[in-house]
């Protein structure tokens, strides 16, 4: 393979993602390293690798009346036309001609003259008759899967459970990029004092649109800046941030964050109480437990116990009535966060959510004993969908009379989050603010 060339180390990475399952953000980043990837060329090969999973079924609609007489197209060569047809539709500031060239190149390379040939004569084909239109596809759910590249399965359950228009538009939002925001410590600086040094550097800050917590970034990488290897903002998204603010501890509180890994919201929450009390935070990994003590040493946290364990059993470890607050920010399908991660749409299954709720269950279950009388429990997932949110609560309390929903939870929200707050839960969808998909539960001990 040649060095540096971008598009072919787009389809390597497409082609792993695909076989072994691996993570889209976490393969990328290695693929870079890898192939020695230039510094100016990490936007494109980014954008050609995300634009591509993506609208993977989207590109597959468009190329089938192309292929649809071809022998059974070889993997590679289905990324390869994928990966072509991405840039020529989506991507304006890409020449055609560069497309074609380096599709046929690596055709060569890869295959012989003949695949170079066919993919040349797809890609030619297209060019000159245009692509099919969604248009002519009658059924509702099945044009908003094939327009937004989601598996048919959850468009139809999304659709029973939000509504056809509110569906749309949550896989409409997962189809732009993610921005970067990121969390304040109020232990170290005000948002205004952040937000003057990084401007200072020349980055593009705004304030969050969701939450006093949070700061945006439109250009540049905040990770590598000194203010944040010194502890004075941590990388989260907006929706994630209001879930410290509705668990609301108070100094001097002993707290368990139940399944806390990689450790955004115990080292909020260990923030807001300001170097007092004691965070518990627990995994099930101990390498991940390891990531928890990291962000606490960078942001200078003295009050986090971490201590790696299965979350369905806090009830053998820890004693009755132990905690005044607890979180169970659960184990789940992940399909809040499609944006950031979108191979995620094409993995999940109805089955997965089905025993995910079940383990979420099982989490809140072990939890509730060791919560005080009149102390305060937070249920949350980065997921949309009701199966592992409100019907996960509702046995929840159907089990455990001694708990009611925290109607005084909206109070707690900034005022943007509280026209979707009710009774005691928020769900914030992807379209809302640009944000991930979040669900917030909150739930009182009955003294």
């Amino acid at each position: 393979m040649k060095k540096n060339n971008v598009r072919e180390t787009a389809l390597e990475t497409l082609l792993m993602i695909e076989k072994n399952q691996a993570y889209s953000h976490l393969l990328l980043n290695s693929m870079i390293k890898k192939h020695g990837v230039k510094e100016i060329d990490i936007p494109l090969l980014t954008e050609i690798v995300y634009g591509t999973l993506q609208r993977r079924d989207t590109l597959d609609f468009y190329l089938a009346p192309f292929i649809k007489n071809a022998k059974k197209t070889e993997q590679w060569v289905q990324n390869l036309l994928r990966l072509s047809v991405y840039q020529m539709v989506y991507l304006d500031r890409v020449p055609e001609r560069a497309v074609f060239h380096e599709a046929v190149e690596i055709a060569k390379h890869r295959g012989h003259k003949g695949i170079a040939s066919f993919v040349n004569g797809i890609l030619r084909s297209i060019q000159r008759q245009g692509l099919p239109s969604t248009a002519e596809i009658k059924d509702e759910a099945e044009r908003i899967a094939v327009e937004t590249s989601f598996p048919l399965w959850l468009v139809k359950r999304w659709i029973s459970q939000l509504g056809a228009a509110d569906a749309k538009k949550m896989c409409e939002a997962t189809l732009t990029p993610p921005s970067v925001s990121a969390r304040v410590n109020f232990m170290k600086n005000t948002r205004g004092e952040l937000m003057e040094q990084l401007l200072a550097k020349g980055f593009q800050i705004e304030e969050g649109d969701l939450t006093a917590d949070a700061i945006k970034s439109l250009k540049g990488s905040l990770v590598q800046t000194e203010e944040f290897k010194e502890g004075r903002f941590t990388i989260q998204d907006e929706s994630s941030m209001l879930v410290a603010r509705t668990l609301a501890p108070e100094k001097g509180d002993a707290v368990l964050d139940a399944c806390a890994a990689p450790g955004g919201k115990s080292t909020h929450i260990a923030e807001i109480l300001e170097n007092t009390g004691t965070v518990y935070s627990l995994d099930l990994h101990k390498q991940k437990v390891s990531l928890i003590t990291e962000q606490a040493e960078r942001l200078g946290l003295t009050n986090i116990k971490t201590e790696a364990m299965d979350s369905r059993k806090v009830h053998e470890r820890f004693k009755n009535e132990q905690f005044d607050k607890i979180l169970v920010d659960a184990p789940c399908s992940g399909l809040g966060v499609v944006r950031r991660k979108p191979d995620i749409k094409y993995t999940k299954s109805a089955e997965d959510v089905k025993r995910l709720s079940q383990i979420q269950l099982e989490i809140l279950s072990s939890a509730a004993p060791l919560l005080k009388k009149g102390g305060t429990l937070v249920y949350s997932t980065c997921t949309i969908d009701s199966e592992e949110n409100g019907q996960v609560v509702d046995k929840f309390l159907a089990e455990h009379s001694e708990f009611e929903l925290d109607s005084a939870m909206a109070d707690r929200l900034p005022e943007a989050a509280k026209p979707y707050a009710d009774g005691g839960q928020v769900q914030i969808l992807p379209h809302y603010f640009g944000t991930d998909g979040f669900y917030i539960a909150s739930l009182r001990k009955k003294v």
